[in-house]
């Protein structure tokens, strides 16, 4: 067996799983995966690149065989609704705030079986890290080795994390967040996975073989997720 079939046997069992374990609403609604985005306060543009979550979700359901929903969805982190998604996309550029009660849900969440996927657009490693140490203070990101799973799920990525999109020249790092074993939140650092999922032509500069790379990592981190 391949190492993509497999991962498609095993995500099948997992899905069935995550889905299963999701407070019913109808059955319609929620019998596909679905990644929305963070809306988070602070003036960072949260909503950067809002092609990005479905081009991976239609990849995802393409190659992994997951069943997904395709949409562009925003969650406040003080929405009900927020409990129903295995996973959260964060991104952007420049500030982000988390209140008190934010800190207090989005902890809830992290600690009840919730991933954070945190993609650095640009400018947002000192806020980010701001934000997660009033998250958990006595934890610190930790630097993925390029052996990690992650790095080979689907795809092998033996250098680890790619670089997508340049900004000032700083090498990508994935850093990690563990709780009790558990990976609880992936901060990915000067890549900007993000910009490689949206559609082709919104940057000029990402290559076709460059948003490949791009997917094929995300769809590294999402299948890492369902199976972890």
């Amino acid at each position: 067996m391949t190492g993509i079939n497999r991962i498609i046997t095993v995500l099948a069992v997992a899905s069935a799983i995550i889905i299963g374990n999701v407070a019913p609403v109808s059955a319609a609604e929620f019998d596909r995966t679905v990644i929305p985005r963070v809306k988070y306060g602070g003036g960072g543009d949260w909503y950067t690149g809002p092609t990005s979550m479905p081009n991976l979700l239609k990849q995802a359901s393409e190659r992994l065989r997951l069943p997904t929903q395709g949409e562009n969805i925003a969650v406040s982190i003080s929405d009900p609704e927020l409990f129903r998604y295995p996973m959260l996309f964060l991104t952007g550029h420049g500030q982000i705030r988390f209140s008190d009660y934010e800190v207090n849900i989005l902890l809830n969440y992290l600690d009840n079986g919730g991933f954070l996927w945190v993609n650095d657009s640009y400018g947002i490693d000192r806020f980010i890290r701001r934000e997660v140490r009033k998250l958990y203070p006595d934890r610190e990101f930790e630097l993925l080795p390029v052996e990690h799973a992650i790095f080979n799920m689907a795809y092998e990525f033996k250098e680890g994390l790619p670089k997508i999109h340049e900004h000032d020249g700083k090498p990508p790092a994935a850093y990690a967040l563990f709780d009790k074993g558990r990976m609880k939140i992936l901060y990915t650092f000067e890549s900007d996975i993000g910009d490689g999922l949206e559609d082709a032509g919104v940057h000029p500069t990402d290559t076709p073989e460059i948003r490949e790379k791009a997917m094929q990592m995300a769809l590294n981190i999402l299948a890492y997720v369902m199976m972890q």
